[in-house]
């Protein structure tokens, strides 16, 4: 009976795995049909196989289907990036939009932006891939102010989420500075943007931010054995031979380079690297190797969703995505924070 119960729940993530695939497919599909342009599920069929209209091909080939695999890009990176800092802070509260870090990505961006006028066209295409380094250099910024400032004798949780939110505040300011200098068609976009917009909708953009998810989460899933044992605490994981802040300043990047590619992208989407990994430890439990890739699947599938009700619950009006996630998300953060002691 203990050996059938046990392979049973070796089983269980794996389950959890497909349900969720099979839920993201879904969603996939529903998408493809909705939208101020409507395309019907036969018609998405025929598209698909090369028979359709041309303007079928149009919304589906060149807006639609690139903003749906960045949502699932964005998604996923952010779900890991934010599972990456819970397991390193050992702060249930951390996400990289609540301490900072995403703001801080923004920053770098809008920088980038300002100083190309506001656009891409300064630097060609290339520009669209040199973005998610600016993004990255403003993560680190912050992510290295926040610890520098929460530290002392150590990092408590609350110490760290109010250093993250002043810190949040204050790159929120500089963005602002910069926001006024610009003309009033760069500081609608940015404004559009810094609340959560998927606005990179074409495939240069995918091209852009999937390297850094497709090499960044498989190397955190080799790391996830270290996000195992620094949750034991420093010293059982140094007595057991871990090389503590050798692996924690490894992880703690992975999470900082992880949302800043996606930030580049989509924008400040805040509470999703919050969300998804609670509800994939409700799912798959606390080990990370189950945690991280239940996390991806549960981030890309909220995102997915949040973009589709955003696209569609107004048109033709459009909600950006962050503020989506917000009114899902921030209720549940005021009810983490209300728990936590």
């Amino acid at each position: 009976m203990d050996s059938f119960n046990l392979t049973k729940q070796s089983k269980k993530p794996f389950i959890i795995f497909g349900i969720l695939i099979i839920a993201i497919i879904g969603v996939f599909l529903l998408s493809l049909n909705l939208g101020y342009i409507r395309i019907a599920p036969f018609d998405v069929l025929k598209t698909f196989l090369g028979m359709g209209t041309d303007k079928d091909a149009l919304v589906l080939f060149q807006f639609r289907l690139p903003r749906m695999v960045i949502a699932l890009l964005i998604g996923a990176g952010l779900a890991v990036s934010g599972a990456i800092l819970q397991g390193v802070s050992q702060n249930g509260l951390a996400d990289p939009g609540i301490l900072g870090i995403n703001a801080g990505a923004g920053f770098a961006v809008v920088l980038f932006i300002f100083f190309f006028q506001g656009s891409l066209t300064g630097l060609g295409t290339l520009s669209i891939f040199i973005m998610p380094f600016f993004a990255l250099l403003g993560a680190v910024l912050a992510a290295f102010l926040i610890y520098v400032l929460a530290w002392k004798k150590g990092v408590t949780p609350v110490r760290l989420i109010l250093v993250g939110i002043g810190i949040n505040a204050g790159f929120a300011a500089a963005l602002l500075v910069f926001q006024l200098k610009m003309n009033p068609r760069d500081f609608m976009q940015a404004t559009i943007w810094l609340s959560g917009s998927i606005w990179g909708t074409n495939w240069k953009f995918v091209l852009a931010t999937l390297p850094w998810i497709l090499i960044l989460i498989p190397f955190t899933l080799y790391k996830a054995r270290y996000l195992n044992i620094l949750n034991l605490g420093d010293q059982v994981a140094t007595n057991l031979g871990a090389r503590v802040e050798k692996e924690r300043r490894i992880l703690l990047f992975l999470s900082v380079a992880l949302a800043g590619a996606c930030v580049a992208v989509g924008g400040g989407i805040a509470f999703l690297g919050l969300v998804a990994p609670h509800i994939a430890r409700k799912l798959v439990g606390p080990k990370h190797q189950y945690l991280i890739p239940a996390s991806a699947l549960v981030g890309a599938l909220l995102l997915l969703v949040a973009d589709m009700l955003g696209r569609n619950v107004l048109q033709p009006s459009e909600i950006p995505v962050g503020l989506v996630v917000a009114m899902l998300g921030a209720p549940y953060f005021l009810y983490l924070l209300m728990k936590t002691p």
